[in-house]
């Protein structure tokens, strides 16, 4: 393939001659590598691991595997420009290999995301601000570069500051010690997580204030809204096991301190009585103003991604914070023996997870990487943030309790339903009702419903036969007395 220079400032950008690119975007290299090292601080390259764009060459295994600049150049897209700004705008410095996970995780190698990088330099929009101890180059945005920055990235979402260049007395520029390995962590947990398709480099803000009223603001490291991935608005914490384990408590109390904040305009007796109608309480507290609805239980979720130290270190930090702040993540249960589900609406569902786990697993940070504290199991994020023992748990309870208490009541009414004194027969329904309709004894109350008639229809025609009974009697004693007329008769009354 014949050599291609990275273009000028006042050059087009277009594809080298050749075979058509994959994707339509960029050329693939003829030798590429199975991929750069796994974070940014990395110093040695893997055993048999071809170095990007380059063939295979002997050297010491510490030597560094960025290999340097060549004649053959992927020139970037228009669209590799802008996405690269744009990431840089937000979260103001970066290396290739950071990009590269976070921008373009499918490629094999960072090798494009360093071409574009070096032919944004050209056109005076980046920098190279220092080189690091692993040997990868810092890159930042120019004053040019910030403004143009600014122009692609959407209005919601803010820029970060301006790395002024700093020189020297001479005129020289002075290179900037101030990223830190908690700063790479944070980037590379963003890199990491969108690569593995947790929104987009749009989809991150960092140090966003969270101010409360007794004068302190707690502030994010990392603020991530992935709605299409299940995860609408997340809060993420970098340690590298040098907090102490009270520090990150304190930051969960904060939290939650702020989430529990009254909304303007909100009255505070509503949301005392709302507290317990679930997720109505959450219509009068701050928080649901600026952050989206999670579509679960509880307020927004809070993750913690440690890094450095080893392996049982930080599994004893998770321990502790679990055991420490258990308060604040827990949950209340609800009340009631025959409950075990737990109310989270009140809740800070709290994740954990280590950038090294991420970075092993085939899927980062798509596979089961997460641990929801309060769980043993290792799960995915989504099934992290699940809550299965919350409402859907608690409504089906809930029916279930209901159900046995409609038989008990219904086996405590039946051994109370009254017996035929006649023929020991159930009262019916009915037959119940309507004795019971009266607060007045009935004559037949005690009897069932054919019961009952029958003795009605005895009484009546007893009454009846009375009657008829009395009737003639009455019809003797007022019928006149008639007697026989004869000619004897006659003579006497004359």
């Amino acid at each position: 393939m014949p050599a291609d220079h990275t273009p000028r400032p006042t050059q087009d950008l277009r594809t080298v001659p050749g075979p058509a690119p994959a994707d339509g975007l960029d050329q693939a290299p003829q030798t590429p590598s199975t991929g750069p090292s796994i974070t940014p601080s990395t110093t040695t390259s893997p055993a048999r691991r071809v170095s990007a764009g380059q063939p295979r060459k002997s050297k010491p295994r510490d030597a560094f595997d960025n290999p340097p600049r060549t004649t053959q150049v992927w020139k970037p897209t228009g669209v590799r420009r802008k996405e690269v700004l744009r990431a840089l705008g937000i979260f103001q410095r970066a290396t290739a290999d950071q990009l590269w996970r976070m921008l373009r995780p499918t490629d094999r190698h960072d090798r494009c995301t360093r071409d574009t990088l070096n032919a944004l330099k050209d056109s005076g929009l980046v920098r190279v601000e220092t080189r690091l101890e692993s040997g990868h180059q810092l890159w930042v945005l120019t004053e040019q570069g910030h403004k143009e920055a600014k122009l692609l990235l959407p209005k919601t979402v803010r820029i970060s500051a301006l790395r002024k260049l700093r020189l020297d007395a001479e005129g020289r520029p002075v290179k900037d010690d101030g990223y830190d390995e908690h700063a790479a962590a944070v980037m590379t947990t963003a890199a990491v997580l969108t690569g593995a398709g947790y929104g987009t480099p749009l989809s991150w803000q960092t140090e966003i204030a969270h101010k409360l009223p007794y004068g302190y603001t707690q502030y994010a490291d990392l603020t991530m809204r992935a709605p299409d991935a299940g995860v609408p608005a997340m809060l993420l914490e970098v340690d590298r096991v040098t907090e102490p384990v009270d520090d990150l408590v304190d930051k969960l109390r904060r939290y939650t301190d702020w989430f529990e904040l009254l909304a303007p305009k909100a009255d505070a007796n509503q949301e005392k009585a709302a507290r317990r109608q679930g997720a109505a309480v959450h219509d009068f507290r701050l928080w649901s103003r600026i952050y989206p609805a999670t579509g679960r239980e509880g307020y927004v979720p809070v993750a913690f991604v440690f890094t450095g130290a080893t392996a049982a270190q930080r599994e004893s930090r998770m321990r502790r914070l679990e055991q420490a702040a258990r308060a604040y993540f827990a949950g209340t249960p609800h009340r009631g023996e025959s409950y075990t589900a737990v109310d989270y609406h009140q809740a800070v569902p709290v994740v954990v997870t280590e950038l090294e786990r991420i970075t092993a697993d085939p899927a980062g940070a798509a596979g089961k990487v997460w641990r929801r504290l309060g769980r043993d199991d290792w799960q995915t994020l989504s099934e992290a943030l699940d809550n299965p023992d919350g409402e859907r748990l608690y409504k089906v309870q809930l029916r279930e309790a209901r159900r046995r208490q409609a038989e008990r009541e219904a086996a405590h009414r039946e051994a109370q339903r009254p017996v035929c004194t006649e023929c020991g027969t159930k009262f019916t329904d009915e037959r119940w009702q309507e004795t019971t309709q009266s607060s007045w004894p009935g004559e037949w109350d005690r009897l069932c419903g054919p019961c009952a008639k029958e003795a009605a229809d005895r009484a009546k025609a007893a009454r009846a036969a009375r009657r008829q009974a009395e009737e003639a009697e009455r019809a003797a004693a007022e019928a006149p007395a008639v007697k026989p007329r004869g000619r004897f008769g006659i003579r006497r009354r004359r």
